[in-house]
């Protein structure tokens, strides 16, 4: 990018490929990346993260109750892992300013 006058600016996901699709592996790599945030990284701009307020996922089962905020999809973080990694990130953010 910077090759060609771009300004760097990456968005990482912390799911996925990046995880192994292990949705508590993601505060692990989230971590790691608010670690270079505070070590003065300036072209990570942001994070995506799998989060549901309960962690998981669950099938769709016709006559069966869906648990209230668990994810039908992928499966994820929970709203407490999500929170924690939040204030991590914005730590780091405060670190690399000062």
């Amino acid at each position: 990018m910077q090759k060609s006058d771009l300004n760097p600016a990456i968005i990482v996901d912390c799911s996925h490929a990046n995880s192994g699709k292990d949705p508590d592996r993601q505060v692990i790599v989230c971590q790691d990346v608010a670690g270079q945030i505070a070590n003065g990284e300036t072209s990570i701009k942001g994070v995506m993260l799998e989060s549901h307020l309960v962690a998981g996922n669950q099938k769709v089962i016709a006559g069966e109750p869906l648990t209230y905020g668990q994810s039908i999809t992928d499966a994820c973080m929970s709203w407490e892992d999500t929170d924690a990694l939040l204030n991590t990130l914005a730590k780091a953010v405060t670190n690399r300013r000062n």
